[in-house]
């Protein structure tokens, strides 16, 4: 090359995919992980779940004006936190458990990436034809009317679904009925509108446009995907001992049908990369880009019907089994596959997190305090030589109903509990609400306490219709004399 020749390019400008249509055992399944999945989404914020006068009737509600977050009966506050963290380590346990047993079959049937894409593409399906017409309708450079009216009527359909995920996100965090009121008629606040807005271009964009590019290069995890898979780990694959070499045989002397050398069951159809929603061919081995969506083992089965070869030519498979496959034994037992040590290993601490979180949500109590000393004095001596200490004290009460709350004290005998703002040792704390009260514990001149420099003391709440009780401890401040 010349000193004058432009240098070449080092891009490649994206080819759009346009995977066509297939049926068989998966792409079935995929359509009912579809429906599942989007039925969940839609309807969920419209259940409803009674749990009494005073609290949301919302079934699944993340309510982040009052901090909580209700599940059916199970409601989260926010110090609870823990539980939201323990199912996040239980997503990340399970998600590594099914890629060490089935490679990204969380990539290839249930991510939201995946389903709105697998949505968008039947969308597109049913508005421009099939793969070939869609083919067609992308190469022709001149937009005439008919293109014009394809494109707009498709991307209108994208917006459509775009915007009902982002309207079905926002209800998850307030009332649904009532917010779409409040949606229609201009009231909302501006947050549930930029959160749709944003919500429906990101749909659009996700599923409509980047697609497979989403996959490839924004997602991380085919980037990890190697570390939790193995030679045992059952994934897509093509049976290349088998297929090659590939080609279709040949008719040659009138009728005489004569063999070329040996040709493998692949007749180099295609059928597999045109399917593929990310379009690449599974022939050439395991790829970076492979979510294990097995639309490729569909068509390809689809072939092999039609030629009268046995299916299987692509499956899933464990690299394990290749040695045997090819000397013409059977693979071994999927369960074999499937029930190995490192699987058992995730299953187990998957099952151990779970089992941990069942007991903490049975053992929570129903009240529960927090004891914050207010510093600023340290202490107060007042008129008469008695030491004061302040404490902002927080009742927790989860019930659906008010609930009279006494405070009483354990620690020295001379200390006695003061309420601000009544003459009693116990207030009326409302119904699922965490009441800040101010409480003041007092002991006398001369005590031991009030010449310490510091005394343990626990803080005792009793809920008086049920008779629970909750403690802290913290420490009364003396003169330290």
């Amino acid at each position: 090359m010349s000193d004058s020749d432009p240098a070449p390019s080092l891009y490649a400008a994206r080819e759009p995919v346009f995977p066509r249509r297939v049926s068989g055992v998966f792409r079935n399944l995929k359509w009912y992980i579809l429906a599942i999945t989007l039925g969940i989404y839609y309807i969920t914020p419209w259940l409803r779940w009674d749990r009494g006068p005073s609290l949301p009737d919302q079934a699944v509600l993340l309510d982040l004006a009052n901090r909580r977050f209700y599940f059916f009966w199970i409601e989260i506050w926010p110090h609870e936190f823990y539980f939201v963290a323990g199912l996040l380590i239980m997503a990340g346990l399970g998600l590594f458990l099914f890629t060490s047993a089935l490679g990204r079959v969380w990539c290839g049937y249930a991510c939201p990436q995946t389903v709105w894409t697998d949505l968008f593409i039947l969308v597109e399906r049913w508005i421009e034809g099939d793969r070939n017409a869609r083919l067609r309708l992308h190469r022709q450079k001149k937009m005439d009317l008919r293109k014009a009216r394809l494109r707009l009527t498709k991307w209108t359909a994208w917006m459509l679904i775009g915007l009902a995920t982002g309207g079905a996100w926002v209800f998850y965090f307030a009332d649904a009925p009532t917010l779409l009121v409040d949606l229609v008629t201009g009231q909302a606040h501006p947050i549930a509108y930029t959160t749709v807005a944003l919500l429906t271009a990101t749909t659009f964009f996700f599923g409509g446009i980047a697609r497979e590019q989403i996959c490839i290069y924004a997602c991380p995890w085919p980037r990890i995907q190697a570390a939790m898979m193995d030679e045992d780990t059952l994934t897509v694959g093509y049976r290349e001992w088998r297929g090659e070499p590939r080609g279709k045989a040949s008719k040659k002397k009138g009728q005489a049908e004569i063999a070329d050398p040996p040709k493998g069951d692949c007749i180099d159809c295609m059928a597999c990369v045109n399917v593929c929603p990310v379009g690449i061919d599974i022939r050439d081995g395991q790829q970076l880009e492979c979510i294990t969506c097995a639309l490729c083992i569909d068509a390809c089965d689809d072939i092999m019907d039609k030629i009268g070869k046995p299916r299987g030519l692509i499956d899933y498979m464990a690299a394990s089994d290749e040695a045997a496959e090819r000397a013409g034994s059977p693979p071994k037992n999927v369960w074999k596959h499937i029930l190995r040590p490192r699987t058992i290993m995730y299953t187990s601490m998957w099952g151990f997190v779970g089992l941990g979180l069942v007991f903490a949500l049975f053992i929570r109590p129903e009240i529960d305090l927090t004891v914050a000393p207010v510093r600023n004095p340290t202490y107060v001596t007042l008129s008469d030589g008695s030491v004061r200490n302040t404490y902002d004290v927080r009742l927790r009460n989860k019930h659906g109903e008010a609930r009279p709350f006494k405070l009483s004290l354990k620690g020295d005998d001379t200390m006695r509990v003061q309420l601000e703002g009544t003459p009693y040792a116990s207030v009326e704390v409302p119904a699922d609400t965490a009441y800040l009260q101010r409480v003041y514990i007092v002991t006398p001149k001369g005590a031991a306490p009030s010449d310490a420099e510091s005394t343990p003391v626990r803080i005792w709440v009793e809920d008086l219709t049920t008779g629970d009780r909750a403690y802290k401890d913290t420490t009364f401040n003396g003169k330290g004399n």
